[in-house]
């Protein structure tokens, strides 16, 4: 018969095959959810990109007579438009499909207005990943009839919260836990910007990184890659690889031009806080009005209107119009104008309860401020900015960095939306100098400094903060403690309670090692029993020992604590073999420790 020693290593071994294929059953898992979740929303990002193209040639286009140039890569092959202008119309359609809109949410999913992004970063945090399986649905047809008729929005709110809504409706369908609801929701965001922007990369750290304005939610990030480009593969299939804006052949040669791009970035940054407290003052006003809530995109939809006889470049979406600053296609008057009232009309439109996104908006007004910064340049500088269509690219990527806290992700999509990696240096300089500078609040007011502050990992932190901690850094040793020995009478017990305020007393014996302890528990009902004075010694009252030695961790010493029900347990070391007790520590000192370090950390910014 084999001794225990010997089976010892084979059980190890068994245990570490069982292991790694659990491993690899849990990846081969992640990897078909996350290629399930990238297939479907890949097909939803398809029908709505449809839908609203469609749309928008119909109700702005066939209806309204209105011209809207589409960037390169979106220039589908719909219906010419032959409808003579109608600008009375034109000025009526954003307030018409701001009341479909605002039936269709109000009445089915009132979650569903405003911005999509924010409403995917508040389920993360506050929801536990929860969202409505109408939610998509309803996202998708609202925010098409809100885009489609000239409201201006984005459509990475609605396809985000589509394919987060897939993602989270998977998870729940499925039974899993909710930190993997969250994460194959963000998966689901993920996959539905990759598809639509055309931006696997970029759509992937974008997903992850929009959560908080100083961290990464990257548990996510491998579902979120594997998603986004399985959506984008099946999105680019049907509508095309080009990239949505065409480019000419830009490039960063002459490293003097970093002061322009500079001054880009300084610009950038007060006129984010302005968009941000702009669009928030508008929505708070919209709120205080104390009428029908489905008649207050309408009222909206109106403002948008009046604004677009003037400035049509303010409404829609406006990707058409990004594309002909690239190409140097708008003056420097129609771009300043098309920034600032771009403000306004997205206010109106998202702040009013239209559906829609931010994104799209905030890369349309970057785009235009840099657009001026680059025209300006050239006439001021012409040897060294020689490319002013540049600036609207980097403008594009800065503006949304400083107004989202989120400039790696915006960064990476810009890139990838205009297939143009030249340009890294100056988007990477002005997005850093946008953010610094920028000192306002998030366009996505969901949006949480750091994981310390989601409730999302409050359990986890927690569990983090106090693994790093050990029962030394908060023990004093030199506090001192009263012990019994086994022999020891009740008198001599009923003395040592009455002149000390110790909860639990260690029991040693002759040579000094913990035997046993005796909480005050265990004789507050005879405390007061003068008839076991010399009946009763302490061995006979005792607990079984219980410890805690000083390199403990304090999760592990909260747990013992909790497991023992005590509210003092013995600290013991060992010096050359031998079992030295140390002191005593108390229960509030590891919950005080707790406080402090998380306070401490959040102070510090970790």
């Amino acid at each position: 018969m084999n001794s225990p020693e010997k089976n010892k290593p084979s059980n190890e071994a068994e245990s570490g095959v069982g292991l790694m294929e659990f491993a690899r059953r849990k990846a081969a898992r992640r990897i078909l959810i996350s290629v399930f979740i990238g297939v479907v929303t890949g097909l939803g990002a398809m029908a709505f990109f449809f839908c609203l193209e469609w749309g928008r040639w119909f109700f702005l286009g066939y209806l309204s007579g209105g011209t809207f140039p589409a960037p390169d890569g979106e220039r589908l092959a719909h219906l010419a438009v032959t409808t003579p202008y109608r600008p009375w119309l034109l000025m009526l359609m954003p307030a018409l499909g701001g009341l479909v809109s605002g039936l269709l949410v109000y009445t089915f999913a009132p979650e569903t207005e405003g911005d999509g992004t924010n409403a995917m970063i508040d389920s993360f945090h506050n929801l536990g990943g929860i969202v409505r399986p109408r939610v998509p649905f309803i996202k998708g047809i609202a925010s098409v009839i809100t885009i489609a008729t000239g409201g201006s929005a984005g459509r990475e709110g609605p396809i985000s919260q589509i394919g987060a809504g897939f993602g989270s409706w998977l998870a729940q369908a499925t039974k899993m836990s909710v930190s993997e609801r969250r994460m194959y929701m963000l998966a689901g965001c993920a996959a539905g910007l990759g598809a639509i922007f055309r931006a696997p990369l970029g759509a992937a750290i974008t997903s992850v990184e929009v959560l908080y304005s100083e961290d990464f939610e990257t548990d996510a990030i491998i579902p979120s890659i594997i998603a986004s480009v399985i959506s984008y593969s099946m999105f680019t299939f049907v509508f095309g690889f080009e990239p949505i804006f065409g480019t000419p052949a830009f490039a960063f040669r002459d490293a003097r031009e970093l002061a322009v791009y500079a001054v880009l970035g300084l610009i950038c940054a007060p006129f984010g806080t302005f968009y941000v407290r702009t669009y928030f003052g508008t929505r708070d006003l919209f709120r205080k009005w104390a009428i029908p809530r489905y008649l207050k995109p309408v009222i909206g939809g109106l403002g948008v209107g009046l604004i677009g006889l003037a400035i049509p470049q303010a409404m829609g979406g406006g990707y058409g119009f990004l594309q002909l600053a690239v190409y140097g296609q708008l003056g420097l008057g129609v771009m300043c104008l098309a920034a600032v009232f771009k403000v306004a009309t997205t206010s109106l439109t998202i702040g009013s309860g239209g559906s829609g996104g931010l994104f799209g908006p905030t890369l349309f007004i970057g785009g235009m401020i840099g657009g001026v910064v680059g025209h300006v340049g050239q006439m001021l500088m012409p040897d060294i900015v020689t490319q002013p269509g540049a600036y609207v690219l980097v403008g594009m990527a800065a503006f949304f960095a400083g107004a989202a806290k989120a400039p790696v992700g915006a960064l990476i999509m810009v890139t990838e939306m205009a297939a143009s990696y030249s340009l890294l240096p100056p988007l990477m300089i002005v997005s850093v100098i946008a953010i610094l500078f920028n000192k306002g609040s998030s366009i996505y007011e969901k949006q949480l400094r750091n994981k310390f502050q989601s409730p999302a990992h409050e359990g986890e932190m927690t569990v983090n903060v106090m693994e790093d901690l050990t029962v030394e850094d908060v023990f004093l040793p030199d506090q001192p403690v009263i012990t019994l020995q086994a022999n020891n009478t009740f008198a001599q017990l009923q003395n040592c309670i009455s002149c000390c305020n110790q909860s639990l007393f260690p029991v040693l014996d002759n040579a000094g090692r913990l035997t046993g302890v005796l909480p005050v528990t265990n004789v507050r009902k005879v405390l007061f029993e003068d008839s076991l004075r010399d009946l009763v010694v302490v061995a006979e009252l005792a607990s079984p020992p219980v410890s805690l030695s000083p390199d403990t961790n304090l999760y592990d010493a909260l747990i013992a604590f909790l497991d023992c029900g005590y509210s003092q347990m013995p600290v013991v070391a060992y010096e050359e073999g031998r079992q030295k007790l140390l002191g005593l520590l108390n229960h509030e000192d590891v919950i005080s420790a707790y406080h402090a370090e998380v306070s401490r950390r959040q102070n510090a910014g970790e």
